[in-house]
């Protein structure tokens, strides 16, 4: 029988895999140009960046412990850093000035 305590594991642990992805997939549609627009690196700096924290988290979990574990944490945070960041400045960049 699963535990709780396994059982949160493992959301915790599908829900941070699906943030690694949806960064990733956000950063694939956005257009090259809108990245140094938005003063946010390059493109292909953040799909690097997100691609590898993506499979870090799947190779090496945040919650399951072991040196390795800093590796998925820094996808995450990674993931986090885009969606609620670089997102946001690119979306602008890409739609221009309102004003």
């Amino acid at each position: 029988m699963i535990s709780v305590s396994g059982l949160v594991y493992q959301a915790v642990y599908w829900a941070c895999l699906i943030l690694g992805a949806v960064a990733l997939i956000d950063a694939t549609r956005h257009r090259a140009d809108a990245y140094p627009a938005a003063d946010r690196k390059t493109k292909k700096f953040w799909i690097v960046l997100l691609g590898g924290g993506a499979a870090a988290q799947l190779l090496f979990p945040a919650l399951g412990g072991g040196i390795l574990s800093i590796l998925g944490l820094a996808g995450i945070v990674a993931a986090i850093v885009y969606l609620v960041d670089v997102r946001r400045r690119v979306i602008e960049a890409s739609r221009g000035s309102r004003w």
